[in-house]
C-alpha cells in the first residue's frame, strides 16, 4: 500500500510540473514570477520587422537629454531614428552599449539618428556611462515615463533594453526585444528601413 502510494504521489507531482511548465511561455511574466531582484524584466532577444502596410501610428514624443537639450519626435522625422530604452544598473545595456555605439557610427553619415530613452537616472548617471562606454548619441532623461507612453503600444511594459527602428515617417519599422549580441542584425535593419525611402 506504502509502495503504491508513493508512486501515485511522484506521478502527481511530475504531472503538476508538467503544467506548470506550460505556463510559463511568456518570458517576461516567467523573469517577473522567479524574483531574481535584478530590477529588470528583459526581453528575448527577440527581432520583429513590420512591413510597410502593417505599420501603426506615427510616434509623438518630446523629452530633455542628460545635457538639458529639448527634442522631440519631428526634430529627427525624414531620416531613420533608433531608439534604445535603457538604464544604467542594467547589465544587458550595459553589454550592448558598445555595439549602439558602433552602428551609430557606421550610420550617422547616412543621416541615421541615434536616440536613447533612459527610464530611471539622473543626468550625472548618463554622464558617466556615456563617458565609461564611448556613447556620443545623447538620451531622453524619461523618469516619469512619458516619452515611454508614448512607445507603449509598441514597447512592452519593463523590457529593458529594447531597440526600436522608425521609418522616416515615424513609424515603428522593426525591434529587438532584449539585449543587442550582434551589430550587424541593427546595422541590417538600418539599410532596409533606409532603403525604403530611396524606392518610394
Amino acid at each position: 500500500m506504502r509502495k503504491k502510494l508513493t508512486t501515485l504521489l511522484v506521478a502527481g507531482a511530475a504531472v503538476l510540473a508538467l503544467g506548470l511548465s506550460g505556463c510559463s511561455s511568456d518570458p517576461l511574466a516567467e523573469q517577473y514570477r522567479e524574483g531574481s531582484n535584478k530590477n529588470y524584466i528583459a526581453g528575448d532577444g527577440s527581432i520583429t520587422e513590420i512591413t510597410l502596410d502593417n505599420r501603426g501610428d506615427v510616434i509623438t514624443f518630446s523629452g530633455t537629454t542628460e545635457t538639458g537639450e529639448k527634442v522631440s519626435s519631428a526634430d529627427y522625422l525624414g531620416n531613420v531614428l533608433v531608439v534604445n530604452f535603457w538604464y544604467a544598473g542594467c547589465a544587458p545595456c550595459r553589454a550592448e552599449a558598445p555595439d549602439l555605439e558602433q552602428v551609430y557610427n557606421e550610420m550617422s553619415p547616412q543621416g541615421v539618428n541615434f536616440l536613447g530613452v533612459n527610464v530611471r537616472d539622473q543626468a550625472a548617471t548618463i554622464d558617466s556611462f556615456n563617458k565609461r562606454f564611448g556613447i556620443t548619441y545623447q538620451s531622453i532623461i524619461d523618469q516619469d515615463g512619458q516619452a515611454q507612453l508614448a512607445f507603449a503600444a509598441q514597447v512592452p511594459p519593463n523590457a529593458v533594453p529594447t531597440t526600436l527602428v522608425l521609418d522616416a515617417q515615424g513609424r515603428v519599422a522593426a525591434r529587438i526585444l532584449g539585449q543587442l549580441t550582434d551589430p550587424s542584425i541593427l546595422s541590417t535593419l538600418i539599410n532596409d528601413i533606409s532603403a525604403e525611402s530611396s524606392a518610394q
